[in-house]
């Protein structure tokens, strides 16, 4: 096992069987043609010709939209389509910073192939002078990737909240920070993948950032989503990730770009362009 292979486990597939979801004339999404089939139902939101999805041409804005996809998500979830429903609203658009077309649940997300947004945090510290991570491992009940090793703050981005205040918010639920603490963070980039999962298709972007805490801090879980947490140096994280599939898929990745931006995986290292381009293989139109 390798670097390489974590990345490549998000490789994007073949979207050529999937039916493009058009709104405003913009691809937001991919289904599957099953699903293209099972909203015919629903004539009074969703429009389904043979290669494409639409909305009814009646939804001309946001509030229309999130109103009418929302009624259909909650007949989609009595009917057992829509697994995991967690009464969240994401963010519907061309890419994170353009405007937003409407709000769908999130559960529902990877069933229509829009991009779905999430702040990672990678926790450090020192000590006996050697630097280390906080790892978290996911709860048993988590519906994705349980008893999985995860960043020690991870969440997804709703809908209506900006990303650092999201981050801290999940700070204070996954590990107990501190606010005053929390804010310390320092975005560092974003890793983007197009895969496909048990769940529907996974067009997500990371937003990565780290948190220098202090030697004596120790995490306590506070909303249940974590069952405890390890400090692990960076020669066991990099052991971990390359030899093992402890980690949530995704939150490799995040572990990978760590290493590669502190020098812990060399620029002489034979997959180095690979794994770069790998960790950034979403292509999104930016408007």
């Amino acid at each position: 096992m390798s670097f390489l292979d974590r990345i490549n486990v998000c490789k994007a597939p073949d979207l050529s069987p999937y039916v493009p979801f058009v709104v405003d004339g913009h691809i937001v999404g991919y289904v599957k043609p099953d699903l293209a089939a099972e909203l015919k139902d629903f004539p009074d939101t969703f429009t389904v010709l043979p290669q494409v999805l639409g909305l009814n041409d009646k939804l001309q804005d946001v509030e229309s939209r999130t109103a009418g996809v929302g009624q259909v998500m909650e007949v989609l979830m009595q009917r057992g389509a829509v697994p995991g429903w967690r009464g969240e609203k994401y963010k519907v658009a061309v890419s994170f910073s353009a405007p937003t077309l409407f709000e769908i649940e999130r559960a529902a997300v990877p069933l229509f192939g829009t991009i779905g947004c999430g702040v990672h945090m990678n926790g450090i510290t020192r000590r006996g002078g050697e630097l280390c991570m906080w790892v978290g491992r996911r709860s048993l009940s988590k519906p994705t990737g349980p008893g999985k090793l995860d960043q020690m703050v991870a969440g997804g981005q709703p809908a209506g909240i900006s990303l650092k205040d999201n981050l801290i918010k999940e700070c204070a639920e996954e590990a107990n920070i501190p606010a005053e603490i929390a804010v310390l963070s320092v975005p560092v980039g974003a890793i983007t993948y197009c895969m496909e999962r048990p769940e529907g298709l996974r067009r997500d972007v990371i937003f990565a950032y780290d948190l220098v805490l202090p030697e004596d801090f120790e995490p306590e879980n506070t909303d249940g989503e974590m069952e405890d947490f390890r400090l692990m140096t960076m020669d066991e994280l990099s052991a971990c990730v390359q030899e093992t599939d402890d980690f949530k898929f995704n939150c490799s990745l995040v572990v990978i770009d760590f290493l590669i931006r502190h020098g812990y995986i060399e620029a002489d290292h034979e997959d180095y362009l690979k794994i770069i381009d790998g960790l950034h293989s979403l292509d999104i139109q930016e408007p």
